[in-house]
């Protein structure tokens, strides 16, 4: 197999390799690898072109515009039985591949989404039941994640993100709603069963659309308001026939749902053009509400309380009481910031399904494991609002769909009576 074909005076010519006058035959390619180096091992021997000589590369092969030889030094084995294998390789679609790659990674991202939150949950209502301060418990997960992402940055294994003053300055309304819908989500698990808590704020989608209606002059199409029915009728269901209801545990769900509605609004007016990656931006949002979380945190509750009730909660569960409440502040952090890492891989239609799929994953979970005593009518309740936040989901991406197409058809419809002009 010749390997390579390089131009060079002193290697043999091509006359005095082939007759005269006689047409080169078409090298054949052998799968088969390189056995000797005729060249090399070789050097001084001539050998017969009716055995075939099969080319690997060729490299600089040119024709000198001075003279009609060509010489060239060529590298190759020679094989008595050697010829062309009949094989039929098939290369795989490359469009193909990617997008089973990226299925497969969405699929990841998912599965370790739900996994974290369920785990999240199960770990801050054990820390809650034993030591019932939700503002310290609350603190103390925006805490953990701030100084994971401090050490990751300081060891390099993620890149800082670049920040000025108008970054903070347009998060600072982000972090304000997220931390009252941190604290305010905490505060109901407190006092209710996880389980109702998220049947209850999986109607975020009805305080979006009234938020945007009626403060921001937003409009919707008549299925969109049609689609927030079964999410308030499920919702009310469920809270009407909830066993273990309270009505702090109940209006802590209703103002976590509010005040995330505003962290979106605010998340969307304030970040356009702020090139930081989801899981930096998540981890500043976490440190800007920490620094505004904690003076809160220790005037409602205080140091005191704390002191007590930590001896209390070690005094009765043993040492693992501190591995909760470290569980419990790491998989909120890493929850978290899975969840907005994959907001920079998939659509918000996808993040939406997602996001109803994880909601039917902790409910499920939580029941199971607290043993959360649960009426038919009750489940009932929470299956019509699951599958209302699924069809407002559907609902919204089909006529933001069909809203840019429109926008798309106006803009070459300008576009044309411009050029027309």
């Amino acid at each position: 197999m010749l390997s390579s074909i390089k131009l060079s005076p002193s290697s043999f010519t091509s006359t005095g390799f082939l007759p005269k006058r006689r047409s080169i035959p078409t090298p054949q390619f052998s799968p088969l690898p390189i056995i000797k180096s005729l060249h090399s091992a070789f050097p001084t021997q001539s050998f017969s072109s009716q055995k075939p000589l099969h080319v690997a590369s060729i490299d600089n092969l040119a024709i000198s515009k001075n003279t009609q030889q060509r010489k060239t030094e060529c590298q190759a084995y020679e094989a008595d039985r050697s010829r062309p294998l009949d094989i039929n390789i098939e290369l795989p679609d490359e469009d193909a591949r990617l997008e089973a790659a990226k299925r497969i990674k969405i699929g990841i991202y998912f599965a370790t989404w739900w996994a974290l939150n369920v785990v999240f949950n199960i770990y801050n209502k054990k820390v809650l039941n034993a030591f019932p301060f939700p503002w310290l418990t609350s603190t103390l997960s925006l805490a953990a994640g701030s100084l994971l992402m401090l050490v990751s940055w300081a060891t390099r294994v993620a890149d800082a993100p670049k920040t000025d003053f108008e970054f903070w300055k347009t998060l600072f309304p982000v972090a304000v709603a997220h931390t009252i819908g941190h604290v305010a989500a905490t505060v109901s698990m407190s006092k209710v069963p996880v389980s109702f808590t998220h049947i209850i704020k999986s109607g975020e989608p009805a305080f979006s659309v009234l938020v945007s209606r009626f403060l921001l002059g937003d409009s919707f199409p008549m299925p969109v308001y049609l689609s927030l029915v079964p999410i308030i009728g499920g919702c009310a269901l469920s809270a009407l026939t909830e066993l273990n209801f309270n009505m702090t545990g109940f209006m802590g769900a209703m103002l976590s749902n509010l005040a995330f509605v505003f962290r979106n609004i605010f998340s969307k007016k304030g970040m356009n053009g702020k090139s930081v990656s989801g899981m930096n931006y998540y981890a500043c949002l976490s440190m800007l509400s920490l620094l505004i979380l904690t003076p809160f945190a220790i005037a409602v509750e205080g140091p005191q309380l704390w002191a007590v009730g930590w001896q209390k909660a070690v005094s009765q569960i043993g040492p693992n009481f501190v591995w909760w409440v470290v569980a419990q502040s790491v998989f909120y952090h890493l929850y978290n910031q899975v969840s907005y890492m994959s907001l920079d891989q998939i659509s918000p239609l996808t993040f939406s399904i997602g996001n109803t799929m994880k909601r039917i994953s902790v409910i499920v979970s939580s029941i199971i494991i607290f043993h959360t005593p649960v009426q038919p009518i009750n489940a009932l309740g929470a299956a019509i609002a699951i599958l209302g936040t699924f069809l407002y989901s559907q609902v919204i991406y089909i006529f933001s769909s069909l809203f840019a197409q429109l926008e798309f058809q106006i803009s070459l419809e300008i576009l044309g009576l411009k050029s027309g002009k």
